[in-house]
């Protein structure tokens, strides 16, 4: 049984002839500890995916099962890292986090939350920020917030809808080694929502490419075949690297011209009549 299951998904807004249908047919199954990554152009559907795994939407047809059953709302079970940090601007890193183990573990004592808390702080590096504010940190270091307390709530799966797209490229880099550090320690399974074919590479055991919407749905996946931990600066030395890279990007290409053809064959002139002068 796969640890998380998409069985025939299809996802509309709208009623009438304002309805778009986002999603279509999308089946995908995940393993236990297996990492994987979707990648696609920007406005191709992903969030609603992500949003259909973790529970805030419902599909319009298709069901979506994690451990076998059924996903209906949200749950601690499925940690999501948004790429908007979503922290609550009023608290410093060390009670945004709190809050997140006081949510998931209510019974147990203070100085449990507060443990844990600083366990997952000191993880990412931020102990000397506990006691700031979101506006005093940088993009990097409020999205390492972001990474601490979707962990610190212990999740069955972490889900990452493109957390890392706004930062500058160090940040990004050591962010990437950062959270193969700690799923490496006990390998939960972690879904990764991205438009960077090297960091899918780079961090998932196979990516699987979503073909742009309207009626998006997932392309042939493609299997990692580099050995863990990988090296950076050894990839671009990897035959395994170049040939799964070129692959990926030769597909993502092609589909975008199929997107862009499609396009150009469908625009209707529209019918118009130049205006007739009269000369004075």
């Amino acid at each position: 049984m796969a640890y998380l299951e998409l069985k025939n998904i299809n996802k509309t807004y709208g009623e009438g002839k304002h309805k778009t249908e986002v999603l279509s047919d999308i089946n995908l199954s995940i393993e236990e500890g297996e990492f994987v990554a979707i990648v696609g152009f920007t406005g191709s559907g992903k969030t609603t995916l992500v949003n259909l795994i973790n529970g805030l939407l419902e599909p319009t047809s298709g069901e979506v099962l994690f451990k076998g059953e059924p996903v209906k709302g949200t749950s601690h079970d499925r940690g999501v890292i948004f790429q908007n940090y979503s922290l609550l601007p009023w608290l410093t890193v060390g009670q945004n986090v709190l809050m997140a183990v006081k949510e998931a573990f209510p019974k147990r004592e203070k100085a449990v939350w507060k443990r844990k808390a600083a366990h997952y702080i000191e993880m990412v590096g931020l102990t000397p920020a506990i006691n700031k504010l979101p506006k005093e940190l940088s993009g990097g270091m409020r999205q390492r917030v972001a990474v601490a307390r979707a962990l610190a709530m212990k999740p069955d799966m972490i889900i990452m809808d493109e957390p890392l797209g706004a930062l500058d490229a160090l940040t990004r880099g050591n962010l990437q080694d950062q959270i193969l550090h700690i799923w490496g320690k006990d390998k939960r399974t972690a879904l990764l929502i991205t438009n960077d074919v090297d960091e899918g590479i780079y961090m998932a055991d196979r990516i699987i490419p979503l073909r742009p919407g309207p009626n998006a749905t997932l392309g042939p996946e493609f299997k990692i075949d580099i050995e863990r931990p990988r090296d950076k600066t050894d990839l671009n030395d990897n035959a395994s690297y170049k040939k799964t890279r070129n692959a990926i990007i030769e597909y993502l290409m092609d589909i975008g011209e199929e997107r862009k053809s499609e396009q150009e064959n469908n625009y209707v002139l529209p019918d118009l009549t130049p205006k007739s002068f009269v000369r004075v």
